[in-house]
């Protein structure tokens, strides 16, 4: 479905105050007033009103799309560089970077197929990465040999690869396919000292996959109910191939799904809405069957995951359209203090096997995604990317902030508003409200090109979060 839909209206940036009213009280600045929308048109360029307002560049929308886009992050077996992907040559292709920085280098030469990077490999250079035909979503994946040369792991037409994950050892890694029936995907696990794939979990529900457990006992998958609000976390056993639903409900809609087994293999952890609006960790210990809670915040937990050796435990929650990282010290179950960056938006943190770095990306409303390194003992962090185009000046761009309006029957909307920096109530400006597809979605307030150009060209942009979309609880979520 579409991203969003566009509707242009015209308004005015007013404030109580121009309009003669008496500022409440108990007004809050996170509120959008619907006695403060009026019509209007642009104020002319030579008003005392324009001649005021901050001297803004103006951009293309070239200019904007020039931006580097990045992705994926692994540590290499020496920890001393990290491999993404970006589209700095015109279309995605993988890179390496050193973690102490420096000029990103090309690791692939794609020209026309759009190559992303899954995985380094533990012990040498070799890498995974991933691409399909021509847009035809049949993703295969691919190993880099150390010879430069191209193994398709996955060979078949019409077949379709993910990767899942790494074996504990590294001495293998596991994924899927759906080469046998296009409708399920087969569970296989690859020993990467022959590369050939073994059948572990044969599909004929139509799973989604969650986690495998580091003794190879069991794995984790989410099966969707009847609607979208409506999950269940199904446990099979390899060895005796039962599988068990472990989160049955009777009555009403409860999302459940899973999110990591424990290093230990001890517990599974999982996602849980069950007596509440909002998504909260649970977990189920394997041999006896005990339910209980781990932790509750008051947005969606959105996922969490532990480091290799169990040191850290990453707990990603989505509060307000923004990502909350916390790293958490598994021993004293105490988050560490993380390094101070720009507001913004930190996100796909990548904890290194020794546990002694960290890579991650942070964002901002103005600014892409950069690709940070973190060493837990110096608490040193290195900047490895400048993705925006060296032709903008940020400085230029605004950053969002989140309002609220009530709905026809008094539920409050929330929105992300991007403002111009020379909207004011003397120079009025046109609108663009911006409504994201769904079923579910979110408006997040993170870097958007498009957005910024709009802004950056005199259109406010309000970016809303209507009714059904996720991350403000299970009852906005079914709200029709």
């Amino acid at each position: 479905m579409a991203r969003f839909v566009l509707l242009a209206i015209a308004v005015s940036i007013v404030t109580p105050a121009a309009l003669g009213q008496q500022a409440s009280p108990d007004a809050r600045p996170d509120r959008l007033d619907k006695a403060l929308i009026t019509k209007a048109t642009p104020a002319p360029r030579g008003s005392a009103s324009a001649r005021d307002a901050k001297q803004v560049k103006q951009y293309t929308i070239e200019q904007f799309m020039a931006s580097t886009k990045l992705g994926g992050a692994s540590f290499s077996h020496d920890e001393q560089s990290l491999l993404f992907h970006n589209n700095q040559s015109g279309i995605f292709n993988v890179y390496s970077v050193p973690v102490a920085g420096g000029e990103p280098k090309q690791l692939t030469e794609s020209t026309k197929e759009s190559t992303y990077l899954v995985s380094s490999f533990p012990a040498d250079a070799r890498f995974l990465y991933t691409y399909d035909k021509g847009g035809n979503e049949n993703s295969h994946l691919y190993l880099r040999e150390l010879d430069g040369a191209e193994r398709d792991l996955t060979p078949g037409e019409k077949t379709k690869a993910n990767f899942l994950k790494w074996s504990h050892d590294r001495k293998s890694f596991f994924f899927s396919t759906n080469q046998r029936d296009p409708k399920f995907f087969d569970i296989f696990e690859m020993n990467i000292a022959d590369m050939k794939p073994v059948l572990i979990y044969q599909d004929e529900t139509g799973y989604d996959f969650g986690d495998v457990s580091d003794d190879k006992h069991f794995i984790a998958f989410k099966k969707n109910g009847a609607s979208t609000a409506d999950s269940d976390v199904h446990l099979a056993n390899l060895g005796t191939k039962e599988v068990k639903n472990i989160t049955e409900h009777a009555g009403g809609d409860v999302g459940n799904e899973p999110a990591v087994f424990d290093p230990a293999s001890k517990y599974l952890y999982f996602l849980s809405d069950e007596g509440g609006e909002f998504k909260y960790i649970a977990r189920y210990e394997l041999t006896t069957a005990k339910r209980e809670v781990v932790e509750k915040a008051a947005w969606d937990v959105s996922e969490t995951y532990f480091s290799h050796g169990g040191k850290y435990r990453v707990v990603v929650t989505n509060e307000d359209a923004r990502t909350r990282i916390r790293v958490i010290e598994a021993a004293t179950n105490k988050p560490i203090e993380l390094p101070a960056l720009p507001d913004g938006d930190i996100t796909g943190v990548t904890i290194s096997d020794s546990e002694k770095r960290m890579a991650f990306y942070h964002n901002g409303s103005r600014s892409p995604n950069n690709l940070f390194a973190y060493d837990f003992a110096s608490r040193q962090v290195k900047k490895l990317t400048n993705s925006l185009n060296p032709e903008i000046d940020p400085a230029d761009l605004v950053e969002s902030r989140v309002i609220r309006y009530k709905s026809f029957d008094e539920l409050e909307i929330p929105a992300i508003l991007y403002q111009p920096h020379n909207a004011d109530a003397q120079n009025k400006v046109p609108a663009i409200v911006l409504v994201h597809g769904g079923p579910g979605g979110q408006a997040r307030m993170p870097y958007t090109a498009l957005v910024q150009y709009l802004v950056n060209h005199g259109y406010v942009v309000l970016d809303v979060n209507n009714r059904g979309s996720s991350g403000y609880g299970k009852t906005f979520f079914t709200a029709d």
